[in-house]
């Protein structure tokens, strides 16, 4: 019984440690500048201006150079773009 328990824990905690936490934080505003170099977006919102890297995996990318001053809707999760588009 001590065996099927402590293996049961391991599983249990070795599928959380890979489940992440799939918080997307949304932000809404004016893109201020790309850097092509770092793959790096400012985004003015509301209140903050918010630092975002693009990586190979966003959506929309390739669009972002041609989105500068303008208003776009970035969604990301701990700091990394998932999708960007034009609002």
């Amino acid at each position: 019984m001590k065996k099927f328990l402590t293996i049961a824990a391991v599983l249990a905690l070795g599928t959380a440690a890979q489940a992440g936490c799939g918080k997307i934080e949304t932000t809404e505003g004016t893109l201020k500048s790309f850097n092509a170099e770092s793959k790096t977006l400012e985004v003015q919102g509301k209140d903050k201006v918010a630092s975002i890297k693009l990586t190979p995996e966003t959506k929309g990318a390739d669009l972002v150079a041609g989105l500068v001053g303008k208003t776009v809707k970035v969604d990301a999760t701990h700091g990394k773009a998932t999708v960007v588009a034009a609002k």
